[in-house]
């Protein structure tokens, strides 16, 4: 199906519903379903249609999924601009693209006006017409075009929401996707039509349009839309409209925690906490645990590369989950771990599924490098154990080697995160002709706290073997992070070249 078979679906189970508020403005399902259309419409009148591209540059706002449906609806691709880019490189991306219009958000009401509320009548081929020209995060590099099916987005909708609220996938009988939760409400006590969330993924991001979008549209939910982070105002969203799930990077989790305000709020109606983008560290796990005990916390893994998600730990209360591990293989979806330097048991990640993407925009012999045989080269290393449970141990691009040995970043934040004063950690290597590369570390401490390098260097080198041990330990104010949160380690190797 389309994906503008998620929303119709949608508008016709959930009705009068608030799909989306932001700040005292809302939005039903019925209400999405025909200000798309009426956009769809627009679109088609000035040329945007199948075969076309169209990119979105906007803040996450109350016309966003107006214009990301409508687009869709016409027929013609999305190419998600994030907001904050500087112009130059959102041009760049926008021409790489080959985007015929530019929609913000005051070009929204401008195509809805006076346009027909019915959907154009344009016939999709899922499997090759494409949904989303996504581009990555370019953490480790350029940033390149990720070409997703409309097969691809909705697959990998799906999968999550089934996955989540224990659902089998169905259509209505007007050909929209429908879910039949068949879970039980003990195992799955979120049912279809009644959650509640507040969003903060960026929507121009692959995390934020599967999961903060086309997810809780599908379920259902009501999303409550944050366009900056005040820890403050999400908690007291979280208490107002009883909040069900929430979901986001690590860094979301250690702004709420280190909050005044959570002492004093109720988060009782919490039932799922899901994270993704990098791994969160042992002790906020703990903390959101004790806070949100009826909470199922999820842990996911993806790349913009399977359209969001590849594995999540089982999301019913009884599952097994296991603290480290990013879960096992999601619905219809294979991993495989093929061994690097002669190790028996961690090696490249590999991912086969139907959520995998065509392959990068006019980027053949990338495409060819990461898309071998229907697999998809991951570039994170990982291992798997007897069970199907991932637990990845680094990027492929961010391991070290010194004298010949491999060093993973990943086990030195880790060991730096159970500082009790630390916030956020990131080692990158310091290139030295000698030895290879040496570890650095770069970590924020928590307000209020102060840290002393050589004793955290002191701490970390004490418990790993010495190849692995750091050589500097720096204290900066934040960490350099993408949109989605991810940390941008070339920044950080920039600062050392430059130093």
């Amino acid at each position: 199906m389309p994906v503008g078979a998620i929303v119709a679906g949608s508008a016709r189970r959930f009705g009068d519903r608030v799909a989306f508020r932001h700040g005292e403005v809302e939005l039903s399902f019925e209400e999405l379903w025909r200000r798309a259309c009426r956009c769809a419409n627009g679109l088609a009148a000035r040329g945007v249609g199948r075969g076309t591209r169209a990119a979105l540059r906007m803040p996450n706002c109350l016309a966003f999924p107006v214009a990301y449906y409508g687009v869709l609806l016409a027929g013609a691709t999305v190419v998600p601009v994030s907001p904050l880019l500087p112009d130059s490189e959102a041009a760049a991306r926008i021409d790489d693209a080959g985007a015929v219009m530019v929609l913000t958000e005051d070009d929204v009401a401008e195509l809805c006006a006076g346009a027909d509320e019915r959907p154009p009548d344009v016939i999709v081929d899922v499997t090759a017409d494409l949904a989303h020209l996504a581009y990555t995060g370019g953490t480790t590099g350029t940033s390149k075009g990720v070409e997703l099916t409309h097969r691809n987005v909705v697959v990998n909708t799906v999968q999550h929401a089934c996955w989540h609220h224990g659902c089998l996938p169905g259509l209505d009988p007007h050909g929209g996707i429908a879910l039949d939760q068949v879970g039980s409400a003990e195992e799955w006590p979120v049912r279809l039509g009644t959650g509640a969330f507040v969003n903060l993924m960026p929507w121009h991001h692959a995390m934020g349009l599967i999961a903060g979008l086309n997810l809780p549209v599908l379920a259902g939910m009501t999303t409550i839309i944050h366009d900056r982070f005040d820890p403050a105002a999400y908690l007291a969203d979280v208490q107002r409209f009883r909040v069900t799930y929430l979901a986001g990077a690590p860094t979301l989790y250690a702004g709420l925690l280190s909050c005044p305000e959570i002492d004093t709020t109720d988060l009782s109606s919490v039932r799922a906490i899901g994270s993704g983008g990098a791994a969160l560290p042992h002790r906020i796990i703990d903390e959101l645990r004790a806070r949100m005990p009826d909470a199922v916390l999820c842990e996911g893994y993806g790349l913009t590369e399977v359209t969001m998600g590849a594995t999540n730990p089982p999301a019913n209360r009884s599952g097994t989950r296991k603290p480290g591990s990013v879960g096992v293989a999601m619905f219809d979806t294979e991993l495989r771990i093929v061994p690097l330097d002669g190790s028996e048991t961690a090696g490249e990640v590999h991912i086969r599924g139907p959520q995998v993407m065509r392959g990068y925009h006019d980027q053949p012999a990338a495409t060819r490098e990461v898309l071998v045989d229907g697999w998809l080269r991951t570039g994170d290393i990982g291992m798997l154990d007897e069970q199907g449970y991932l637990t990845l141990i680094d990027r492929a691009k961010d391991m070290l080697v010194y004298k010949g040995y491999n060093v993973y970043p990943r086990e030195l934040e880790r060991l730096l995160l159970a500082h009790s004063s630390i916030t956020a950690a990131a080692v990158v290597g310091r290139p030295d002709d000698s030895v290879g590369e040496l570890p650095v570390a770069f970590v924020v401490t928590a307000a209020g706290h102060t840290a002393d390098p050589a004793e955290l260097m002191e701490m970390v080198n004490e418990q790993v073997a010495p190849y692995q041990k750091l050589r500097e330990v720096h204290l900066v104010d934040q960490l350099p992070v993408s949109a989605a949160g991810k940390v941008l380690k070339r920044e950080l190797r920039r600062r050392l070249t430059d130093s």
